[in-house]
């Protein structure tokens, strides 16, 4: 008897230290599942739709550069300040401002990826769409809620929400909307998409069936810049953040060409992308073509290319420089789209547009990202939504000029159609910039802007901005034009404007339909630390949900 309950004994112990082991380990499972049923193959030559070998006779439309960041602080950039106090330059993104046209007050239609991203591809409010969450696997969402006992605030998931979650590769942008591609496709541009996608992973979803002729890129929220071990990385993994845990474990270092098996790329993803995009102008010089360049930098995982790293010698913490040195390879992607353009002949009629899908991560532990703005990605503070808004365009916008806005994401879809000459399919929620950005109306573009992500909802009407919460239960009411940076809550002098916007908030929701999924996950996000600040009662704080 005593031998068959030492047995018993050991046979528990073995368990409970499996299903230990797995509990702690089966946030790897998302990504060893994935390579499993889609196999990375060695790297490929792409060759790109060649256009034809002489152009036009006639004018034609311009080209059009969309080039998004992803979690791009707005103090990343040296024109608003510069990482580590400005050590870390960035001249060529500077020169779209420079020589081009700078908007003061520009917005991320949303404070996290997906969302942003399928306001820019239809014109729309993201919530107009149904695509209020981004997307994400339920593994994910159900590792972060759990992620860290001793906080202050605990994170929220919602296990009764997860059987009305449909599978991940089908959380997207619905077939039936109308993208910026599909418009300028019908006007003869060739469409091109390099980079992030994260707008669903089925055919119907992907870039090729949402009006690119060619896509080149991960289709996940995120991707690795090189593999950890490559000798020509720098890696700085952040052991306080459970998202920085969750990627690092399931994170693939691959892209697809239009489509097909996943392959490895050449080298350090973002200098991979800006090759490929010169390829890709150098191959339709002499067609009308469209670009949306999605680069995935500074998003985590923090990898950074060696020699930008040993460029920032000065930067004392490892972080901060290893992500100075991703910034560095950014703005190195742009200058290299940009004398592109001047080497080919077609500076002069190409409109670019520069911008952010959303401010700075509170998950990357460094508090000035987003400075002088409050608030980060996964906030609808300004620093979470407040993002830089270049557009140039020679002969057609005056360098060196300021727009006041308020400018969206949205606007992007009005504008390039505006700039192309196509007619608009549908009725959006953006405008075209043009007559703004070229001086030509004093009119600010929006009157209202609203923001929504679950029942944190805000609106901006005038210089008055509204935020509501559901948790914590409270507003926060500012005047931008007298307090741009959210330091004075007027919540309490002024009811009767908060009365007045959250009837607008409330009007606005009921023109919305309900969210193409649930969101799984409340989160909580303080307004002025970043994650691996010590947790107090007096921090603001709100919770994201997603």
């Amino acid at each position: 008897m005593k031998k068959w309950a030492i047995i018993l004994g050991v046979a528990l112990a073995a368990v409970a230290a499996g299903y230990l082991a797995f509990k702690h380990y089966a946030y790897y499972l998302p990504g060893l599942i994935s390579n499993i049923r889609d196999p990375i193959a060695p790297n490929q030559p792409v060759i790109w739709s060649q256009g034809p070998d002489v152009a036009p006779a006639a004018d034609r439309p311009p080209n059009i550069i969309v080039i998004v960041a992803d979690d791009l602080g707005f103090n990343d950039l040296s024109v608003h300040g510069g990482v580590a106090g400005g050590r870390v330059r960035t001249p060529n993104i500077d020169a779209l401002a420079r020589e081009g046209v700078s908007v003061d007050a520009a917005y991320a239609a949303n404070a996290t990826c997906s969302p942003s991203r399928a306001a820019i591809m239809t014109g729309r409010y993201p919530s107009r769409v149904g695509f209020e969450f981004t997307s994400a696997p339920v593994a994910f969402s159900r590792y972060l809620s759990h992620s860290d006992p001793n906080a202050l605030r605990q994170p929220i998931f919602h296990e009764e929400r997860v059987a009305d979650v449909p599978p991940l590769e089908t959380l997207g942008l619905p077939a039936s909307e109308v993208t910026i591609a599909e418009v300028l496709r019908a006007r003869g541009y060739h469409t091109m998409h390099i980079g992030k996608w994260h707008l669903g992973e089925t055919a119907a979803m992907r870039p090729e069936a949402q009006g690119f002729d060619e896509s080149l890129g991960f289709m996940a929220g995120a991707g690795m810049f090189l593999p950890p071990n490559d000798p020509n990385v720098v890696n700085a993994e952040l052991p306080f953040d459970p998202i920085d845990r969750f990627l690092w474990a399931n994170l693939p270092y691959a892209v697809q060409w239009n489509g097909g098996q996943r392959f490895r790329p050449e080298g350090y993803i973002t200098d991979y992308f800006a090759e490929q995009a010169v390829a890709a102008i150098e191959a339709n010089r002499n067609r009308s073509f469209f670009l949306y360049l999605a680069f995935n930098a500074p998003h985590t995982p923090l990898q950074a290319a060696r020699a930008d790293y040993e460029a920032l010698s000065g930067i004392e913490n490892h972080s901060e420089r290893v992500y100075g040195a991703m910034i560095l390879a950014l703005d190195r992607g742009v200058g290299r789209v940009m004398a592109a353009l001047r080497a080919q002949g077609l500076d002069e009629n190409t409109l670019v547009i520069f911008t952010s899908d959303n401010g700075g991560a509170w998950y990357v532990g460094l508090p000035e990202l987003n400075r002088p703005f409050r608030g980060w990605k996964a906030t609808f503070f300004e620093g979470g939504i407040r993002a830089p808004f270049f557009a140039r365009w020679p002969g057609r916008l005056p360098a060196g000029a300021r727009a006041s806005g308020p400018v969206t994401h949205m606007d992007i879809f009005a504008t390039a159609a505006a700039a192309a000459g196509a007619p608009l399919q549908r009725e959006i929620d953006g405008v075209d910039l043009m007559p703004h950005l070229a001086g030509q109306s004093r009119t600010p573009p929006h009157d209202v802007l609203f923001w929504r992500s679950g029942p944190y909802r805000v609106v901006r009407a005038g210089d008055w901005k509204l935020q509501v919460s559901e948790r914590p239960d409270r507003v926060w009411l500012f005047n931008l034009r007298e307090d741009p940076t959210e330091q004075h809550d007027l919540s309490v002098q002024h009811p009767e404007r908060v009365a007045e916007l959250r009837a607008l908030i409330e009007a606005h929701n009921a023109e919305m339909p309900p969210p193409l999924w649930p969101a799984l996950l409340e989160g909580p996000v303080r307004i002025d630390v970043p994650v691996d600040a010590p947790w107090t009662e007096q921090q603001e704080y709100v919770y994201w949900s997603n």
